[in-house]
């Protein structure tokens, strides 16, 4: 299985943290594959300037994926990332850093 930290979803979170402070959020839904029926939850929102989501996926057999992550503006232009990814056997990939910004000129 290859689990990575989507660049997108960073993006999003990076977007959110511009953002004045928002309301949490909340999904719930079901996928019905050949495979099994798989449960999706996540949440996530933003508060005193740190936005962060987590997601869990459970499969048809009760295997759990966890996904969670969290952006701050650390300065003009500049984020701090961590995310961590734990998968159904409880092995846990963990990745953060850095994001500066370079705003086009005009």
């Amino acid at each position: 299985m290859n689990i990575s930290f989507a660049s997108a979803g960073l993006a999003g979170l990076l977007l959110a943290a511009t953002a004045a402070d928002a309301s949490a959020w909340t999904r719930h839904t079901t996928v019905n594959t050949w495979r099994g029926t798989y449960t999706v939850n996540a949440a996530g929102g933003c508060a005193a300037g740190v936005c962060s989501r987590t997601r869990t996926v459970t499969g048809p057999y009760g295997g759990t994926v966890t996904r969670s992550g969290s952006v701050v503006r650390t300065g003009p232009n500049q984020y701090s990332y961590q995310g961590q990814v734990t998968g159904p056997y409880g092995g846990t990939i963990t990745r953060s850093g850095t994001v500066v910004v370079t705003p086009p000129p005009y």
